[in-house]
């Protein structure tokens, strides 16, 4: 899934520039677009072969997704606790 996705952003959401396994702190993310503070992870474990067939059977709704997190204002950033 995540080779999949990691195409789709680059060639279907045109203008947005995402990063593949980008470190943040001491984590990795799975995709972000630090321009508009997005991170994109994917869901990993036991229950990632149902998640990644429902994200394939929904591509473009997946994307649709990101696109709007993209346009939106960012939500304020709140301090780590």
């Amino acid at each position: 899934m995540e080779r999949i996705l990691w195409f789709a952003l680059r060639d279907r959401l045109y203008g947005w520039k995402f990063r593949r396994q980008h470190p943040i702190g001491r984590r990795v993310v799975d995709f972000a677009c630090p321009e508009r503070k997005l991170v994109i992870e994917l869901d990993g474990g036991q229950h990632a072969l149902r998640t990644e067939a429902d994200a394939l059977d929904n591509l473009d709704g997946v994307l649709e997704t990101i696109r709007r997190a993209l346009e939106s204002d960012p939500p304020p950033l709140t301090p780590p606790p």
